[in-house]
């Protein structure tokens, strides 16, 4: 494995790769990391030099650890079962709630991306008329999201949203009754012994729970070997379960579960992706956890998938 990884690397085929951390069995059995231009969400950093204790923007893979914060939750009262209507989580919209579409929406619709509403995450990060960048702006993060008009019936089909999860972010803050990150230190960093973290806040002091954290990769790889481990006591095994049930096709053997992505062909495993190369992928049949941090922010490369498929020699 190290040496398919080192040839990627010398070739040149993953120039922006950031860190690099393999587990097998719980063992670190392969870390590397490199240097680059680095931000935190749209904020340059400059020409960083990545090592062990350096923190790294996760962007989307956000959503899988807000997946499993829902999870911790859910367990302890705090939230509502996912089959419960999502409009009377936020009963400060009145008049959204009369709209009978609206009024049908789960929070099953937003752990899994079937919300039906238009939002368009096609454009770069930077740019203003992304939805995600337009509900940051926005005076009301919830309002804007669940004031989108209807394009198809909810629960027809995943389509990717942001704004899916700043929903979660923001049911969970409000059953824990403090903000999402100092919930998710309390309950799910510190029980992994995650000291260090960042976690991003939009203009309304609220954490962007769609892209905003930041954690070192080899960090982010225990929280994959927790998944690995059915949740220990730190998630409920049967969350886990059900987090990683493929529920709605995306292409092909490739779905989606509760905001984690699973593929169900030959080689199963579960994933996380976030913007510029981020990845958590945990394959339970090999024991395996790998995760990567790169620096191709809205730029199309993939140093990410070079470096996965030399770790898993595909």
């Amino acid at each position: 494995m190290a040496d398919r990884v080192d040839d990627v690397l010398r070739s040149g085929k993953a120039p922006n790769l950031h860190g690099l951390v393999v587990l097998r069995g719980g063992d670190v059995v392969l870390e590397r990391y490199g240097a680059g231009q680095d931000h935190r969400l749209n904020v340059p950093l400059g020409h960083v030099e990545f090592g062990r204790d350096t923190l790294h923007d996760l962007r989307s893979v956000t959503k899988s650890v807000v997946g499993l914060l829902y999870g911790i939750a859910l367990r302890d009262g705090l939230v509502p079962e996912p089959g419960e209507r999502l409009m009377g989580q936020f009963p400060e919209y009145p008049d959204l709630g009369e709209d009978p579409a609206r009024a049908r929406l789960t929070i099953e619709h937003v752990l899994t991306m079937t919300l039906g509403l238009d939002w368009d995450e096609s454009l770069p990060y930077t740019d203003p008329a992304n939805s995600e960048i337009a509900m940051e702006l926005a005076a009301d993060r919830y309002r804007y999201v669940l004031g989108r008009p209807f394009v198809e019936e909810a629960g027809t089909r995943w389509h990717y949203s942001g704004g899916a999860t700043a929903l979660l972010g923001g049911i969970i803050a409000r059953g824990a009754g403090r903000p999402l990150a100092e919930y998710a230190a309390a309950m799910l960093f510190e029980p992994l012994g995650i000291r260090a973290f960042d976690w991003f806040k939009g203009n309304d002091g609220v954490e962007a729970a769609a892209s905003g954290l930041r954690l070192r990769p080899i960090d982010l790889a225990a929280v994959g070997r927790l998944v690995l481990d059915g949740g220990r006591d730190v998630v409920p095994g049967g969350w886990i379960e059900e987090m990683l049930r493929p529920r709605v096709v995306i292409d092909g053997d490739f779905h989606y579960g509760y905001q984690w992505y699973v593929n169900t062909g030959e080689h199963r495993w579960a994933e996380c992706i976030g913007n510029g190369g981020q990845r958590l992928l945990v394959a339970p049949g090999e024991d395996l956890v790998v995760a990567v941090t790169a620096g191709e922010y809205d730029s199309g490369q993939d140093s990410a998938t070079a470096v996965l498929d030399a770790v898993l020699d595909r």
